[in-house]
């Protein structure tokens, strides 16, 4: 272990705003107890992307002993989280994650309305299982945006598969066709499947 450059943050100048963990391509930066935190040395590679984003300017570079990082050996940790059936990444909300990151490295990726996980009991075990999670509301939120985010995460990551996972009221479907549009703008072939929710809360593959 060796000096190199890697991030540092001002406990007491954070207010635990988040604005730093979208703009954390490594996602090496977790909110705990309403505060960020470099959650592993190994996860930060020290560029820096994060600066600038914080408006308590609470984050800053320092060069201190620190394990180097190492891209291939983060990859291969967050593929062993996401065997887990719980959460592999943060944040999931599709308005908030970074168009490119090593979490969208080889994934698949399941796409859920906000409400999806209340109405299935084992949204975790039976779905998320194994995938990179991103939320939204077909409903409530900007579609447009969402179309723009989900193309550049097509684009810039080497995506296996998408799922869209949806309840069967008809305000979900509106974000199938944005998916569908998003990927045709790609040009390569990305696998879609669909799984619909019942209001019984029964799990139906399309």
């Amino acid at each position: 272990m060796g000096k190199r450059k890697i991030i540092t943050i001002d406990e007491k100048r954070c207010n635990g705003c988040g604005l730093c963990i979208p703009n954390c391509p490594e996602g090496a930066i977790r909110i705990i107890d309403h505060k960020a935190y470099l959650v592993s040395d190994l996860f930060c590679d020290g560029l820096g992307a994060c600066l600038g984003h914080c408006p308590q300017g609470a984050i800053s570079i320092e060069e201190r002993e620190a394990v180097p990082f190492d891209e291939k050996k983060v990859t291969d940790l967050r593929t062993k989280i996401s065997l887990s059936p719980g959460l592999s990444q943060w944040p999931v909300q599709l308005r908030l994650v970074p168009a490119k990151a090593l979490y969208f490295d080889n994934a698949d990726i399941l796409i859920a309305a906000d409400c999806l996980a209340f109405a299935y009991a084992d949204f975790h075990q039976d779905l998320l299982r194994g995938k990179i999670l991103l939320i939204g509301c077909p409903k409530l939120d900007n579609l447009a945006l969402y179309k723009d985010k989900l193309r550049q995460i097509f684009i810039e990551n080497n995506i296996k598969s998408v799922t869209y996972a949806h309840m069967e009221v008809p305000c979900c479907f509106g974000l199938l066709p944005i998916i569908k549009e998003a990927i045709s703008g790609v040009g390569r072939k990305i696998p879609l499947g669909e799984i619909i929710i019942t209001i019984k809360g029964e799990k139906r593959n399309v």
